[in-house]
């Protein structure tokens, strides 16, 4: 169960959250996200995952594979959000996290209760839809706030319209 969320509360507002990685789909899921919050004067927040990798080394290869993976993940968060900034003019949170995604989401969700909304893409590959879409139908990886799917194939504008 999810702690109540603090949106309707004088000095709060509703956050979206988006989640960056490498998939194609992923720059529609902000787009969407980016013009929910703001029609809506609520807030973008953009998640990076870093995914629990081979970390095991020696501990100088560990610290710069995590220093690696962590510059990555800036990178990735900074090119979203410059993209955000000049085309809908608005400043996203950037937060990263190390673990796996789905328990990270969940984390996040429950620390900060003012995201009310998660957004996701779904991939029109042969592959299926991505993996956080496909984890939705599942019970162990159910959220526990309201899922908005975004099909890949939506244009700018038509996002735009929609939001």
């Amino acid at each position: 169960m999810v702690s109540k969320r603090l949106i309707r509360e004088a000095g709060h507002r509703r956050k979206f959250l988006a989640i960056i990685d490498d998939t194609p789909e992923c720059e529609r899921a902000v787009a969407y996200a980016a013009r929910r919050a703001q029609s809506t004067n609520g807030v973008l927040v953009l998640l990076f995952v870093i995914e629990p990798g081979d970390f095991q080394h020696w501990l100088g290869v560990e610290q710069i594979m995590r220093e690696e993976a962590t510059a990555t993940a800036n990178a990735a968060l900074d090119t979203h959000a410059t993209k955000v900034r000049e085309t809908i003019g608005i400043e996203p949170e950037l937060v990263v996290r190390e673990g796996k995604s789905a328990d990270e989401i969940h984390k996040l969700i429950e620390e900060d209760q003012d995201i009310a909304i998660l957004v996701l893409a779904a991939g029109s590959s042969k592959e299926g839809p991505g993996p956080l879409v496909s984890s939705i139908a599942g019970k162990t990886a159910a959220f526990p706030i309201p899922v908005t799917v975004v099909p890949q194939n939506l244009s700018d504008e038509e996002i735009e319209s929609l939001a």
